[in-house]
């Protein structure tokens, strides 16, 4: 385990090596320029959301702000060199696999969907470091947001593998989404369908709002700037009750 000397060392050699002031680490994170002094000289302790946002703006990965310096290289990854690529057919395989599974739940809208996508895909990368979809999601006011959810759906809608439909659900306009194929099951494989089911099992009996609420005490949705793209490798810095490594048994 690293020491907090040791992690002060490797926050001030990342910053000075991009040339960056302790002002505009300070003015990122929005703390006083005498705290990154302080983290930088270990007398002051780094919470996990910090030490997220610390790894984007260095660019790294993110367990090598923490890993021991003598089991792992500190090889800075260039940003932007992890995007993902969308895989259409596979977003829309486990689109369909959702809804199959719990589109008729009166609560399953289209926020729960957004939020089952996202926790779907964030949640199989932070185990296999792989991408289940590779869809990119933006921060909103209400949790992560699918970037080409729309197009995708407006494509499936056209080749007649959803339907879709406007209902009220207390009192409130909720869009639904009805598959009118079956998902393809050698489109999935028995690790994806595990990721997925286990959201499903979790978060699909929630309504709109609690999932919302979810998603935003999701580290990745917090370290991310409004408006902007979710990094997939803020995963690794999420809280036990979020980590899937750390998932208690049902």
């Amino acid at each position: 385990m690293i020491t907090k000397k040791e992690l002060a060392k490797r926050i001030k050699n990342f910053r000075e090596d991009l040339e960056l002031s302790q002002e505009q680490i300070a003015e990122i994170l929005k703390l006083p320029r005498p705290s990154i002094s302080q983290i930088e000289s270990g007398q002051r302790e780094v919470n996990s959301i910090e030490l997220a946002k610390l790894a984007q703006i260095f660019g790294i990965s993110p367990d090598i702000l923490l890993s021991p310096e003598k089991k792992r290289k500190e090889t800075k990854v260039a940003r932007g060199s992890n995007i993902p690529k969308l895989n259409r057919d596979k977003f829309k395989q486990v689109l369909l696999y959702i809804l199959e599974k719990c589109a008729a739940k009166p609560n399953v809208g289209e926020t729960v969907i957004y939020k089952l996508l996202y926790f779907a895909d964030f949640n199989f990368y932070e185990l296999y470091e792989e991408h289940l979809t590779g869809e990119q999601y933006r921060k909103i006011s209400y949790g992560p947001a699918p970037c080409h959810f729309k197009e995708i759906i407006d494509e499936m809608i056209k080749d007649k593998f959803l339907k879709k439909m406007t209902v009220e659900y207390f009192g409130k306009r909720q869009k639904k989404y009805i598959p009118q194929i079956k998902y393809d099951l050698s489109k999935l494989n028995a690790r994806e369908l595990e990721v997925i089911n286990n959201v499903i099992s979790r978060l699909s009996s929630m309504n709109a709002l609690a999932i919302e609420d979810h998603s935003h005490n999701d580290i990745p949705w917090q370290v991310t700037d409004d408006k902007e793209i979710i990094d997939y490798e803020t995963v690794f810095y999420r809280k036990a009750a979020y980590s899937v490594r750390t998932y208690p048994e049902e």
